[in-house]
């Protein structure tokens, strides 16, 4: 009876080895008071490159110096340096197409929306092949694939946003297909030369075309396809009607029948220029080195920065304090870290990862996927930490990607141990598994779990718990308000922290690689390096 409510051997051996050491205090007191400091007005909402960046890594650093742990970063360094670039059009993007029959078209930011999107700025691109190839989406899996057997090597690929509709694309929760980041990849992967987004919507189309230009912010090597843009419906339909498209088989776009199809004799033309500015900045690691396989490794993140300050509100406070976002998460890893320093040496090593600018785009992150310094192949998991429940103590766990890995099953073990149950974070349209800095982590294939605010209260279950935690994210996420307060009730945090602990102790002292579940559009990713793991 016992294995079977645990879910047989697997389950059991999830609850023997992390019953081997029990979970360590994890404490509030210690929590709220990183946040307090992280949280101070003088560190100036925690921006990149600015004044608090230097007040955070220098706190963290001297915690884990306290605690006795080893530098994580490369070549024996607590820090590893990230280079953002900052890019603003200098000018107008110059932009004109051609039919089959040789007329230029000229196009204008009506017409067509452009941005560099490579780390120079610059693009000029020349009678570059249009193809049309629907969602860009390939996913064996599911057995999708719009581009079939088309070549888009020194194309344009226009495609559509998101992803169809449906249970195949993981039903109310869209699935990595439905990103941007993906559709570059996957055209850059071919050979594609830039991706447009083709917008349908007349109405949203205006708005688009008529936002006034803002600052890109990205980092070194991240998805290098030298231009992406937007284009209306209009100017699509021109395209197509002088290509002798039939328009008619864009009503198969969303059965999976579809196939990508030359937009023939059309050729689009590109002349982008945009300024550039680099901002230096760090993610800080600390370790604690495995006994016995040092070279695989457990990875808790969570990002250090926030968004830095503005011109005075009602009240006269410029601060965006970010005690919530992400100090509190930054606080988690510490006492995490706190916790594994004073239980015996793990099997495999553990790592404690500070991203920098996941407010700008998880650029921290996806500058680590990028250069990693423990590879990827060998990295047992990613648990990332955003934002620490506050609430009283709850029976759900809720965590983002629900279904797409086996961590959460090692997690429900652990969590119905103690008589609660792991939910999703029932906000699909809030896109959240891909809004925090474990996505980098689970688009390179390593399994990535983050918790988040559970809301089935002990006392006064989800009819309390809800409508608490909603009016809590309305008053300060985001805002001024987020700020440390005296009467934060952090035992849902402690909670969750607790159950963490002991995943991660599993992991860290197991010979077992969780893995992706069959569905996930992940599993292709992390199969190419199998052979890593035998």
């Amino acid at each position: 009876m016992f294995r079977r409510l645990l879910g047989g051997v697997a389950a059991a051996a999830v609850l023997l080895s992390a019953g081997a050491v029990a979970a360590q205090d994890i404490s509030a007191q210690r929590l709220s008071d990183h946040i307090r400091v992280l949280a101070d007005d003088s560190f100036q909402g925690r921006v990149p490159g600015e004044v608090g960046e230097k007040l955070t890594l220098d706190y963290l650093q001297a915690q884990y110096e306290a605690m006795g742990l080893q530098p994580g970063g490369p070549d024996g360094q607590w820090l590893q340096p990230v280079t953002l670039y900052r890019f603003t059009p200098a000018r107008d993007a110059v932009a004109s197409w051609t039919g089959p029959d040789g007329v230029s078209h000229a196009l204008t930011g009506a017409d067509l929306q452009l941005r560099s999107s490579n780390d120079s700025g610059r693009v000029e691109i020349s009678d570059a092949p249009v193809v049309f190839a629907g969602y860009g989406i390939t996913a064996p899996e599911r057995g999708w694939d719009d581009y079939g057997d088309v070549d888009v090597t020194g194309k344009v690929v226009i495609v559509l946003a998101g992803e169809p509709e449906g249970e195949l694309f993981r039903g109310e929760y869209n699935s990595a297909y439905s990103s941007s980041g993906y559709k570059k990849m996957e055209a850059l992967r071919r050979g594609a030369v830039g991706v447009i987004t083709l917008e349908l919507d007349p109405a949203m189309w205006q708005r688009i075309a008529a936002r006034p230009a803002r600052t890109r912010t990205t980092t070194q090597g991240l998805d290098p396809i030298p231009f992406t843009g937007t284009v209306g419906p209009q100017t699509a339909m021109a395209w197509g009607t002088a290509a002798g498209v039939d328009h008619g088989a864009m009503a198969t776009v969303d059965t999976g029948r579809f196939k990508a199809v030359e937009l023939t004799g059309v050729r689009l033309n590109v002349d982008i220029e945009e300024a550039r500015e680099e901002i230096h900045t760090y993610n800080l690691l600390a370790k604690i080195e495995g006994s016995e396989r040092p070279d695989e490794v457990v990875i808790f993140s969570a990002h250090w920065d926030h968004v830095g300050v503005a011109a005075p509100d009602a009240h006269g406070d410029t601060v965006f304090n970010g005690a919530w976002d992400n100090a509190s998460g930054t606080s988690g890893i510490l006492e995490l870290a706190r916790a594994f320093s004073v239980s015996p040496q793990p099997e495999r090593t553990v790592v404690f990862a500070h991203m920098a600018a996941e407010e700008m785009g998880l650029l921290g992150a996806w500058a680590y996927s990028v250069n990693p310094v423990y590879p990827l192949e060998t990295t047992v998991a990613d648990l990332n930490i955003d934002m620490l429940p506050l609430s009283g103590p709850t029976r759900d766990f809720a965590i983002f990607g629900k279904g797409q890995n086996t961590l959460e099953d090692d997690l429900a073990v652990l969590a119905e141990a103690e008589g609660r149950y792991v939910t999703d974070d029932r906000e699909p349209e809030q896109n959240y598994y891909f809004r925090s800095d474990h996505f980098p982590f689970a688009r390179s294939g390593v399994p990535a779990l983050m918790p988040w605010h559970g809301v089935d209260l002990d006392e006064g279950g989800i009819e309390v718990g809800l409508p608490e935690y909603q009016a809590l994210f309305s008053r300060d996420y985001h805002k001024r308000s987020d700020e440390w307060r005296e009467d934060y009730d952090l035992r849902s945090a402690v909670e969750n922290l607790t159950l963490m602990y002991r995943l991660a102790w599993d992991l860290a002292n197991s010979d077992r690689w969780p893995t992706w579940k069959a569905d996930s559009e992940f599993v292709a990713t992390r199969a190419r390096s199998d052979a890593a793991r035998q």
